[in-house]
């Protein structure tokens, strides 16, 4: 069974921190490149972070340039978002997707499994 499982949200302070995982089971991790997306309350999903099948390139939206971080560890087969300097805006439920096709990494459309998503809420 093709599985995503997210963790790691919850609530963070203006400026603080929070590390997402995604465990994968199912497929053969390594041989895919994997994405973060959110969607905020009341907002369509949002593409935010992917990595490369090979870990060798990542790439991030405008607004988490800088901020956030993806990483992957293919032995544990789990994905990683490092989110650092959080701000308000990036309150949202978060997903992490494989992407199984080889398009634009922004279009949700190229990704055939989703996890269920974890909270993350950024409020003082």
């Amino acid at each position: 069974q093709v599985q995503l499982v997210e963790s790691g949200g919850g609530l963070a302070q203006p400026g603080g921190s929070l590390r997402l995982s995604c465990a994968a089971s199912g497929f053969i991790f390594s041989a895919y490149a994997i994405s973060w997306a959110r969607q905020a309350p009341g907002k369509g999903l949002q593409w935010v972070s992917g990595i490369l099948s090979d870990g060798s390139a990542t790439y991030y939206e405008d607004s988490v340039k800088g901020r956030f971080t993806i990483s992957r560890d293919d032995a544990k087969m789990t994905l990683y978002l490092q989110m650092n300097n959080l701000k308000p805006e990036d309150t949202a439920v978060y997903y992490c997707a494989k992407r199984e096709y080889g398009g634009s990494w922004n279009d949700l459309r190229e990704y055939d499994v989703w996890g269920q998503g974890t909270q993350v809420t950024v409020s003082s």
